[in-house]
């Protein structure tokens, strides 16, 4: 079987940004959004009937929404010229700004009916369904401002706080690096050239890569500092105390979860000291680099092309569960996937939901590593996540962060897993090998990293804008900490080649991915116990994803406690074995 490396997206809107379907969709939510706004002011917009009304519209246009929103992120990642994308990501915001601004409205409406009226109406058909949800509405709503000032919040964040979080893209469009034969390259392609396995040739993308993000520096710190001084001074007007408030909220879990878990990384992460060591020693240097953290090793395995990748992971996918092996190919052979590697295009990669056509997207751009294979069956996995939930009201396929990036980490272990025990010679188990631990460097010491850092930007912001010089001694302080200090050149600009960290609708975009890896593999430990068996009762884990607070859905899936430690510690240990194949393997190579 042949795939296609270009996606398909005349299905979902035929015409992008000019789409005729999707100028009419958008236009019935704006006249859903007039209607819901008039519905609120009227006598009786408390009554049962009138409530059951309103969220059916509130989920009406949610879903018009996430559909729109997702494929107008999709025109702008596949070209990021594309004009008309761009000014249709504009008319989004401001579409998504008035739907902010009557959902406050709505919760505020929610807050004013009494709690034994309140407890009556969920138990009715209509809302029992969204309980969770609509409880997690009103209770969010109590915590912040009055409606009007969130509504003024939401239209002045159009052209200030989003606005400067698309400067980041249009920054990152512009930015041209040059290959070895003298053709230019995007920062997407240019990313790929950061793990070659000539370490000459790495050092020296990895000294144009800085170089890049350093030119553009002074304009990344005005847009960093203008999003997190903006984030800041919501905060405070709201009454909010802590930065972490509205990324815990969000990821529905409370600091106590978050903090034992960062307990368990700091004692997991001792564990990766001699894969540092041993790497070292295989490289000829006494410590690691930061290019070399996920460099291949010079004698690991060939690439794999995009077909055999997507047979790979469509069989091993499927010594778990048939269903999502079947899933894993109707997305391959719809072109549901944009890997090409062209110019033009952003860098990373996403997997993106479109609810109301019941399909996702993923893209990235593949260059045939065994990190490209990672990625692609990680995107997979969220994919396959949105596909168990479609049928679900739009209110609790709103599923956080965090528990995305379960579903996407424990495809990535049943890939990796099954790759390694299938694995013939001692050379492609040790590519194997470095590649599984080189995921857990990424969770424990770079995504750990990302969090020291920006708990650390955040303290400092509080105080007044930050230099370029300034976030680059946080980074670098942040870098030395997570890692243990085992590397001899840091990354030093990090904070300005990551997009994650000018992402408006979602901050702090680190912890769910350790989140996501430790979480998931107590879910695989428990796949593994139970066979086949437990595929279904993993699908019923996802389905809860949108629809409870993490720590209720570890205890009524897996009877954990995630607020203690043990749970997270037990998951970080199984490196260990990982390290000590590692270490076995490369043995000879000492020698």
């Amino acid at each position: 079987m042949t795939y296609s490396l270009q996606w398909e997206l005349d299905s979902i809107y035929a015409g992008g940004a000019s789409s005729p379907q999707l100028k009419q969709e958008l236009k019935q939510a704006e006249e859903l959004i007039s209607k819901l706004r008039a519905m609120l002011k009227e006598a009786d917009a408390l009554q049962y009937d009138r409530v059951v009304e309103q969220t059916r519209i509130v989920e009406e246009v949610l879903s018009i929404l996430r559909e729109a929103d997702s494929f107008t992120a999709c025109l702008m990642a596949q070209n990021m010229f594309d004009k008309e994308a761009v000014l249709l990501n504009d008319r989004m915001k401001n579409l998504s700004a008035s739907y902010t601004t009557v959902l406050t409205e709505y919760d505020r409406n929610l807050c004013d009916i009494e709690n034994e009226q309140w407890e009556r109406f969920l138990s009715q058909p209509e809302l029992q369904p969204l309980a969770y949800n609509l409880n997690e509405r009103r209770d969010l709503a109590k915590h912040k401002m009055a409606p009007e000032l969130e509504a003024l919040a939401a239209d002045l964040a159009i052209d200030g706080y989003h606005g400067w979080g698309d400067f980041y893209n249009t920054i990152v469009s512009r930015m041209t690096f040059t290959a070895e034969d003298g053709s230019e390259l995007s920062a997407g392609q240019m990313s790929n050239r950061l793990d070659d396995r000539d370490r000459e040739k790495r050092g020296a993308a990895f000294e144009q890569w800085e170089k890049g993000w350093q030119e553009q520096a002074d304009l990344l710190t005005d847009t960093l500092n203008h999003l997190s001084g903006f984030r800041l001074k919501l905060y405070q007007n709201r009454g909010w105390s802590s930065y972490l408030e509205e990324p815990l909220h969000m990821n529905r879990m409370s600091e106590k979860t978050l903090q034992a878990m960062w307990q368990a990384v700091e004692k997991g992460k001792q564990l990766l000291i001699p894969y540092f060591k041993r790497k070292a020693k295989l490289l000829g240097v006494d410590k690691l680099q930061w290019h070399d953290v996920e460099a291949p090793l010079a004698t690991a395995s060939s690439t794999m092309s995009f077909d055999e990748a997507a047979t790979f992971i469509i069989e091993q996918f499927g010594s778990f569960s048939s269903e999502l092996a079947d899933f894993a190919q109707e997305a391959f052979e719809k072109r549901w996937i944009e890997a090409e590697d062209r110019p033009g295009k952003r860098p990373g990669g996403f997997c993106t939901s479109l609810p109301r056509s019941k399909e996702t997207r993923i893209f990235m751009t593949y260059s045939g590593t065994a990190s490209n294979v990672s990625t692609l069956a990680h995107e997979l996995g969220h994919a396959y996540h949105q596909h168990v939930m479609k049928d679900m009201p739009p209110l609790t396929q709103e599923y956080a962060m965090n528990v995305a990036e379960t579903a996407s980490t424990f495809a990535e272990m049943i890939v990796s897993d099954r790759a390694l025990q299938r694995a013939q010679s001692k050379e492609e188990k040790l590519a194997l090998v470095d590649d599984k631990i080189q995921r857990a460097v990424a969770f424990y010491m770079n995504i750990h990293a990302r969090f020291i850092f920006e708990s650390a930007m955040y303290e400092k912001r509080a105080e007044g804008p930050l230099t370029t010089e300034a976030l680059n001694e946080l980074m670098v302080a942040a870098q030395k900490e997570a890692f243990l200090d085992q590397l001899s050149l840091y990354h030093p600009h990090f904070w300005a080649a990551k997009l994650h960290f000018y992402l408006t609708d979602v901050p702090f975009y680190n912890f769910p991915y350790t989140f996501g890896y430790l979480f998931s593999a107590g879910i695989y430990k428990r796949a593994l116990k139970e066979g086949s068996s437990f595929a279904a009762s993993y699908d019923a884990l996802l389905q809860d994803t949108g629809r409870l607070q993490v720590e209720e859905l570890a205890k009524k899936h897996l009877a954990v406690d995630l607020t203690k430690t043990d749970f997270w510690e037990e998951g970080a240990s199984l490196v260990a074995e990982d390290v000590q194949l590692f270490l076995t393997l490369t043995e000879e190579k000492l020698d």
